[in-house]
Parts: C-alpha cells; sequence; structure tokens
C-alpha cells in the first residue's frame, strides 16, 4: 500500500528546542487564565536533564508543563498527526515523532541524544487524551526506558484539565483553580539501585487520578450549558436495558433512545436519573461498568464486530490520502483492515495482533468532518479508519483492545 510514497523520517536526530519566548509567550496566558496551582514535590536540586512523564487529558497539559519547567528546554513525544502540515514547526520547537501504540526502536535512541545534551526529555506515556479523566494504561517499557536513560525521573500530574475540557466535548468550561503535582520520584542514583519492574510499579501508582473526584473534593462548579454533550461517546451503553448504541445527549442531559431512560448531569459532574433508580452518579464508574461487559464478552469468546468504512493514510506529515473504502474486523483475534488501495489499485491486509496491542487511539469527530474514528499504526504508516454507520463505538474498541491484551498477556486479571 502507497509502497511509492515516502515515510515520516523518524530517525531524524531531533533539534533543541527553540522560539522559547513564543512558547512562553503562547503558554502563560492560559495556565493564569485558569489559575493553574503547581506544587513541586522532591525537586530541590534536580536540574536537567531529567525524563518528565505527564498525564494526559487536554492540550493545556502541554502549556502547564512549560510552566513546570520554566526556563529549561524540552523534547516532546508528538504523534504524527501533530506534525501534519507544520513539520517544520515542530521540528523548530523540539518535538519528536512516534507513530501510537508501535514499538519504535528509535524513538528511544532519540531520546537517549535529548538527555545525553542535558535536555528534558517529555513523554505522556497515556498517548492519548484521557476519555473520562482517569488514568489508562501505561506501556510496559516505561521501566526499562528510565534505565536505558540513567537521568532523574520525574512526574507532572494535572487536575482540572479534562472536566475544564473533556475529550468528548472540547469549548473550555472555564474550570479556575486547576492543579498540577511536579514530583521527582527517582533521583539518577536511586535509578542505578533499583529493578525496572519496581521503577514501572512506582510510575504506574503516581500516575493514578480521577479528575471527576477532584472536581467534586475541590467544590467546582462547571456552569457550561452543554456540559453533557458528547457524553454518549463514551457512555455507548445503557445499564437500565442494556442497549449498545442508541445512547445520545445534549445540553445537561444524557438519554437512551432505546428505553427512553434520561440522567441529568450536575455541574459538579454527577449523573442522576431523571425517573427510576441512578445506576451510576460517577462517569467514571460508568464507563468501568462497560469495561466489565466488554471483558465478559472477551471471556466468552464472543467479541467480536465488522464494518465497512472509510480509510485515510497519513504516511508522513503533508498531507491524509484517501485509500477509499476498507473492511474494518475487530474480534478476538486483533484488528484486521481490508481493501483495495484506490491510489494505486493494490490489495491490502493489515494485521495488528491482540497479543501485541496494549491499546488504541481513537478519535471522535475527528477533523469536525468525517466521524469517529480508530487510528491504527504500523511503524510505516498511520490509518485513520471511519466506521460507517451507527451501530458502533469506537469507545468500546478501546476497551476491548485494552482487555483483549489482558485475556492474553496477563491471565491473573
Amino acid at each position: 500500500m502507497l509502497d511509492n510514497t515516502p515515510r515520516f523520517d523518524m530517525k531524524k536526530p531531533p533539534m533543541r528546542q527553540h522560539l522559547l519566548p513564543l512558547i512562553w509567550l503562547l503558554s502563560f496566558p492560559e495556565v493564569l487564565s485558569h489559575k493553574n496551582k503547581l506544587t513541586k514535590i522532591n525537586m530541590e536540586g534536580i536540574k536537567p536533564p531529567y525524563l518528565l512523564l505527564c498525564n494526559h487529558n487536554a492540550f493545556m497539559d502541554f502549556k502547564v508543563a512549560t510552566k513546570a519547567i520554566f526556563p529549561h528546554r524540552a523534547n516532546y513525544v508528538v504523534a504524527i498527526d501533530g506534525f501534519w502540515k507544520r513539520e517544520w514547526l515542530l521540528r523548530l520547537i523540539g518535538c519528536i515523532c512516534k507513530r501510537k501504540f508501535t514499538n519504535d526502536v528509535s524513538l528511544v535512541r532519540q531520546l537517549k541524544r535529548v538527555t545525553d545534551r542535558g535536555n528534558i526529555a517529555a513523554i505522556y506515556p497515556e498517548a492519548r487524551y484521557s476519555l473520562c479523566g482517569t488514568n489508562a494504561v501505561l506501556p510496559e517499557s516505561l521501566g526499562k526506558l528510565a534505565k536505558i536513560l540513567k537521568v532523574p525521573v520525574v512526574t507532572l500530574i494535572c487536575h482540572g484539565h479534562h472536566v475544564n475540557s473533556p475529550f468528548w466535548n472540547l469549548p473550555d468550561h472555564k474550570v479556575k483553580g486547576t492543579e498540577a503535582t511536579m514530583k521527582c520520584i527517582f533521583t539518577a542514583d536511586q535509578l542505578a539501585k533499583t529493578d525496572y519492574k519496581d521503577i514501572m510499579n512506582t510510575i504506574e501508582k503516581e500516575f493514578i487520578y480521577d479528575d471527576y473526584t477532584w472536581q467534586k473534593e475541590k467544590g467546582i462548579k462547571i456552569t457550561y450549558s452543554e456540559r453533557a454533550k458528547g457524553l454518549h461517546k463514551i457512555l455507548y451503553k445503557c445499564p437500565s436495558c442494556m442497549t449498545e448504541y442508541k445512547m445520545s445527549s445534549n445540553g445537561t442531559t444524557l438519554r437512551c433512545n432505546a428505553c427512553g431512560k434520561e440522567w441529568e448531569m450536575s455541574e459538579l459532574s454527577e449523573l442522576s436519573a431523571k425517573s427510576g433508580p441512578t445506576e451510576f452518579s460517577h462517569i467514571p464508574d460508568w464507563y468501568e461498568w462497560e469495561r466489565k461487559m466488554v471483558r465478559k464478552e472477551i471471556q466468552a469468546g464472543t467479541y467480536g464486530i465488522t464494518l465497512t468504512a472509510q480509510t485515510d493514510a497519513l504516511p508522513n506529515a503533508k498531507r491524509y490520502i484517501d485509500i477509499g473504502k476498507s473492511t474494518l474486523t475487530h474480534d478476538m483475534t486483533g484488528f484486521t483492515l481490508s481493501g483495495t488501495c484506490q491510489c494505486d489499485k493494490k490489495p491490502y491486509c493489515v494485521k495488528i495482533d491482540a497479543k501485541s496491542q496494549y491499546s488504541v487511539h481513537i478519535e471522535y469527530d475527528y477533523l469536525g468532518k468525517k466521524g469517529d474514528c480508530v487510528d491504527l499504526n504500523t511503524i510505516n504508516d498511520t490509518l485513520y479508519v471511519y466506521p460507517e454507520g451507527s451501530d458502533f463505538s469506537v469507545t468500546k474498541m478501546a476497551l476491548a483492545t485494552e482487555e483483549l491484551y489482558n485475556f492474553y498477556n496477563k491471565a491473573d486479571l
């Protein structure tokens, strides 16, 4: 597929970050407008180089990171779509390109270059915005990466960014009093004495967060009149009638169009049924219940869906290439995408084994044009797959990807 199309050069060494005054100018006003409070722990004497691991809920994460590391430089790992039509700019500000959820050895080399020259290597290891304001699965290789880099490991965990601008409802909800904690969890000396598995365990503990719990504990009210709009993107299954893919949302109301039940979303982001029992008042609880339902399908060996889809390729940062209609299957074996590329008329079949893919990137109404999509990546290609029809949920596919990986690789779960 697209054999003669140049691919993004992943091996080109990352530049030192330029345009720092401009980066500060674009970052600090928004951070100030949300009255962000930054707390630093164990950071005395910690200077670059170090590995910075950040949680990921919204674009504001990058701006808070700029504040946290000020006045130092960093090189950020960014997905290839971030480079789209602006590769020169992203390279100029030191970004390192990555195809999501792929095992790319060249990335390790790039990060080693960054720390060896004395800069900060910044990674958002969840590799996508959190779907419901809680921590996502992390790559198991993080502990090994830390051992390779041999520099301090620092975490930056932000609170309030999801409830301010949920992945499924992006407009600024005007949340004030957001918070961030910057913490050195390993010095270089501590790192040398610690097994990579213990390093990984420590990182995972630091990455436990829940933005909705944080909001309620802080008593922060969101008066945004469309705060529930898009909530059905993550809450796709009705807990009352158990129907999937028939949920809708608008204003402050979430509704099941199959049984008619409705839930109101309060200013504290709590859900309450307008009639009958409230199955889940806490949004992440509903989401995790959906995960359990998917897990049951996988344990029974019944999970699977096949859909017709429009597919675009992003082999490099220049443009998306329409490769036409394809057939997308996600089942117990993983993802299979097949079709005939309309550009070169060659048949293709991309398979991603469930045992090898610990998570997948999804988008809601991507680019505001083609709808929800699943982002499938190989080392050489990034494929944006837009299923057709309404009887599917990319959220369910994301949950199933993680649960399939656990099913095959973590028998004790």
